[in-house]
């Protein structure tokens, strides 16, 4: 009393073998394939982990252009320097969900391993600072707070204007794009974050003017004044929609706060964020 039974090679009444009850395992794979499609990257991921079946099924091509952006074409010549055509889906998707650089390192994509949605970080050295030669206005430090491990720091100046362009195949979308700034250099004390604020000063006597012009005439203008020193902020520029990937889009940005009756400094400029409006939320303070 009290055996326990599998199911599996279980005897009849007259001594013969019973039929295997059926398992996942014996589902075609072009089977799997379609219901995987059904799934989020990472889900599909786990399943591949079953057996044999869902681990050959998790390979079809078709399950993972799915789950690749419009673009991915353009983005695996650009950013991979691949031809499509050499590499499998899935390695295309988990390639370019790591975070790529291009442009001389100055600029970096990846996509999100849910979604498939693409983001894009531009460097500050890929920035036109005006200024940023003299070092007695600004110079580049490094940190290890920068994805780009490296951020422009203001001593002070009179005359701040910060400009940026990028052109890019963008599935379509609507994104935004920030500013991540912080007032006050950091630095580590005893293995302890610490951020000096001495050369914080004339932030608060007029706000900073940011601008977003986009090639498919998409004009953006927010103002604000800088805030919460020693803490990095995403100061949100504004928004932009994309209808058609197959077109590139040129988008020009902008940082300005010109007031010759003051000066500034002590600012951190680390980069631009371009990313999906959905994931707004990730962003407002960082």
């Amino acid at each position: 009393m009290g055996a326990a039974f599998s199911g599996l090679g279980a005897e009849s009444n007259d001594g013969g073998s019973l039929p295997s009850k059926p398992s996942l395992g014996d589902l075609p794979e072009n089977c799997i394939s379609s219901i995987l499609m059904y799934l989020d990257p990472p889900e599909i991921c786990k399943l591949a982990r079953l057996n044999r079946a869902f681990h050959g099924a998790s390979w079809a091509d078709f399950v993972w252009e799915s789950k690749l952006p419009s673009n991915y074409k353009f983005l695996v010549r650009k950013i991979l320097h691949e031809s499509p055509e050499n590499l499998a889906e899935k390695e295309i998707y988990a390639r370019l969900c790591r975070p790529n650089r291009f442009d001389n390192d100055t600029k970096e994509v990846w996509l999100d391993k849910r979604s498939g949605k693409v983001s894009i970080s531009i460097s500050s050295k890929a920035l036109r600072i005006t200024g940023i030669d003299d070092r007695r206005y600004w110079n580049y430090i490094p940190t290890e707070e920068s994805r780009f491990q490296t951020v422009a720091y203001l001593h002070q100046i009179w005359w701040v204007e910060i400009l940026g362009e990028l052109e890019l195949e963008f599935p379509p979308g609507t994104y935004s794009l920030f500013f991540r700034l912080q007032l006050g250099k950091a630095s580590k004390r005893f293995g302890r974050r610490v951020c000096n604020l001495d050369q914080v000063h004339g932030w608060d006597i007029k706000p900073v003017r940011f601008q977003l012009s986009v090639s498919n005439g998409q004009p953006a203008i927010s103002e604000c004044y800088l805030c919460d020193p020693g803490s990095w902020v995403h100061y949100h520029v504004g928004d932009f929609v994309i209808e058609n990937h197959s077109i590139p889009t040129k988008i020009k940005f902008s940082m300005i706060q010109i007031d010759c009756t003051h000066i500034k400094g002590g600012l951190c400029v680390d980069s631009v964020l371009i990313c999906p409006s959905e994931f707004r939320e990730r962003y407002k303070k960082v």
